[in-house]
């Protein structure tokens, strides 16, 4: 017996920001469900890839809700909580949506070690489970993977790289007066 099951359509749309080309991707009710820097070709296939074993999708450029753009463009401008009212869907694991939800509740201009966001999720001792899903975010910016750094405060491991980690933390900063 030959079951079909739906095909779930995806839009992309590329946005300009000071860092370079972020690719988009929103499903058919408009939540946010990627948001990848344009020259990571790579994590956005592997998100990809990982989507289509559990579904049939489709990725197609169009238009996106109109608020999704001008929330990227407000926090770029300095209005660092546009992002948090950009509304998203996280499809990862349960661990991996326990700590990208609790990513969006990290203050803009402040970071956490991987042990001390550990501990904050209250599983002590698992900061490496925490930076394997902090690897794995779909969402830059929108949770903020970036606002993780090492037990030293040391830029570490950033998926757009390093120098725009850097930027991010600084342009927080900056806007958040801390």
């Amino acid at each position: 017996m030959n079951v079909s099951h739906p095909k779930h359509i995806l839009i992309s749309k590329t946005i300009e920001t000071p860092i370079g080309g972020l690719v988009l991707v929103v499903d058919d009710e408009g939540m946010l469900r990627m948001a990848e820097f344009a020259d990571c070709e790579d994590r956005m296939d592997r998100w990809l890839k990982q989507k289509t074993g559990l579904l049939r999708v489709e990725l197609s450029r169009g238009q996106i809700a109109t608020q999704v753009g001008e929330a990227f463009a407000a926090y770029f401008d300095g209005d660092l909580t546009a992002i948090d009212r950009i509304p998203v869907r996280l499809d990862g694991t349960a661990f991996q949506n326990e700590c990208w939800a609790a990513l969006r509740s990290i203050r803009p201009g402040e970071t956490f070690g991987y042990g001390a966001f550990a501990e904050r999720l209250g599983r002590a001792g698992s900061a490496r489970a925490v930076g394997h899903a902090n690897g794995a975010n779909p969402l830059s910016i929108v949770v903020p993977c970036h606002r993780l750094v090492g037990a030293d405060g040391s830029l570490t491991k950033y998926g757009g790289g390093l120098e725009r980690k850097r930027w991010l933390l600084d342009h927080e900063r900056r806007h958040a007066g801390g």
